[in-house]
C-alpha cells in the first residue's frame, strides 16, 4: 500500500496558485489513474486506486499548508503506512519553475508544509517530490 499526499491549500483562491504544486501533482496523477477524490477523512481528500496490483491512495490535506501534518499522521496511523511508503510532493522556490527534484529523505528546508509533516510524524526519512516554481 503506497500513501501519495500533494500538499497545498484547500480554498477555491488558491487553486491555481504555485503554492498548490502538491495539490496539482496530486490531482494530476489521480486523473491519470482514474481515482476520483470521493472521500474525506483524516482531514484530508482522499482517492484511492491500484496500481500493478498495489493500493494506492492520494489525498490532499485540508489542514491547510502549515498544518498538513496533521493529515498526513492521521492517514499514515489509519493505513498503517511505512515511511518508505509515503510519497510527498510540494512546491519548491529554490528549484525553478517546471524542474522537479525527487529525494528519498532530508529536512524541511523552509517549507512550512513539510515542517509541519516532519514535526507531526516524526520521521524524516520518507520520499518526497519538490516542484519548482521560481
Amino acid at each position: 500500500m503506497y500513501l501519495i499526499v500533494g500538499l497545498g491549500n484547500p480554498d477555491k483562491k488558491y487553486e491555481k496558485t504555485f503554492h498548490n504544486m502538491g495539490y496539482i501533482a496530486v490531482g494530476d496523477a489521480a486523473d491519470l489513474l482514474g481515482a476520483k477524490f470521493k472521500k474525506i477523512e483524516c482531514e484530508a481528500s482522499v482517492a484511492e486506486c491500484f496500481v500493478g496490483g498495489e493500493r494506492v491512495i492520494l489525498a490532499r490535506p485540508l489542514t491547510y499548508m502549515n498544518n498538513s501534518g496533521r493529515a498526513v499522521k492521521q492517514l499514515m496511523a489509519k493505513y498503517k503506512t511505512d515511511p518508505q511508503n509515503l510519497l510527498v510532493l510540494y512546491d519548491d522556490y529554490d528549484i525553478p519553475k517546471g524542474k522537479i527534484r525527487i529525494r528519498s529523505s532530508g529536512s524541511a528546508g523552509t517549507h512550512n508544509g513539510m515542517r509541519s509533516v516532519i514535526g507531526e510524524t516524526g520521521i524524516k526519512d520518507f520520499p518526497r517530490i519538490r516542484v519548482g516554481i521560481r
